[in-house]
């Protein structure tokens, strides 16, 4: 990949407005990514035009576009042209494209809190449900006993007939047993056995 410069970045924003290149082809062109090139251009968009800009048939449209991309985020460039040309735009649909992608609204990231942990450190302990095992005429809740290695994501697991105390505690000997060893702590989402208070805090092995 070309190391971006500002000579690169003048030129770039040089051949998309004095030249009227689309980023496609200023991308092939400068062997760089188009990527890069939307980067570049957006914030010259943000900066405002120059003097030596010259005025683009699409400018009139702007705020149509801008009012419809706001009422329907994921609506298409052509079906967008077809609206523009029946209010009299006579561009070329790649000039449209381009203009789209400069001004639909990006996805907001979602907000969450990474966790990270240390080899050993840390394991997730819970119950899952498999429904009933029939045993003869009766049937038995099917209960898988999880542990999950934070770190690794390393999971070990065992069936057992119910969460009762006895089975909780045969599946911690039974988990640390094929782990080799204890995480330093492990972590109960409000996880209940028969017989089990769940833990007003987090355990230490």
């Amino acid at each position: 990949m070309k190391r971006m410069t500002p000579e690169i970045e003048a030129e770039i924003v040089r051949l998309h407005s004095a030249e009227h290149w689309p980023i496609g082809t200023i991308a092939r062109q400068l062997t760089i990514h188009h990527s890069v090139v939307r980067r570049v251009l957006g914030r010259k968009e943000l900066m405002g035009p120059t003097l030596s800009e010259r005025p683009s048939i699409v400018d009139p449209y702007l705020p149509f576009i801008r009012e419809t991309l706001a009422a329907y985020p994921t609506l298409s460039s052509s079906r967008l042209l077809v609206m523009l040309r029946e209010r009299g735009y006579p561009g070329q649909k790649s000039r449209l494209r381009e203009v789209v992608a400069r001004l639909r609204a990006r996805p907001k990231g979602e907000a969450y809190l990474r966790l990270r942990t240390l080899p050993g450190e840390q394991a997730q302990v819970d119950w899952a449900d498999f429904g009933t095992l029939k045993i003869g005429r009766a049937e038995r809740p099917l209960m898988a006993f999880v542990v999950v290695l934070s770190w690794s994501r390393r999971l070990v697991a065992r069936f057992y007939l119910g969460p009762q105390m006895p089975v909780f505690l045969a599946g911690h000997v039974y988990v640390l047993e094929r782990l080799g060893g204890a995480p330093r702590e492990l972590l109960y989402d409000n996880l209940k056995s028969d017989g089990v208070t769940p833990f007003a805090s987090t355990p230490r092995c």
